[in-house]
């Protein structure tokens, strides 16, 4: 089973990247575009054919490795 686990940084974290892009878009004239924050996606293929375990799985991945749960904020999907 596919699982998704979408990274991101909190509200109130410095995205210097974000940033860096915001300002590279706004000098190509794309002059609408507000706040742009980066994150990352891992998808997982997961030995698991119960939907609910896999996104427990993830879910466990995701707070022991996949995100600093100090500054980063994530989601999790089964996605097939």
């Amino acid at each position: 089973m596919k699982v998704r686990v979408t990274v991101m940084l909190k509200e109130g974290v410095l995205d210097p990247q974000g940033k860096a892009v915001e300002h590279a878009l706004h000098v190509l004239d794309f002059r609408n575009v507000g706040e742009v924050r980066i994150g990352r996606v891992i998808e997982l293929e997961v030995d698991e054919t119960d939907r609910d375990r896999a996104r427990a799985q993830a879910d466990a991945m995701a707070r022991a490795l996949l995100a600093n749960l100090v500054i980063e904020d994530f989601t999790t999907e089964v996605v097939g």
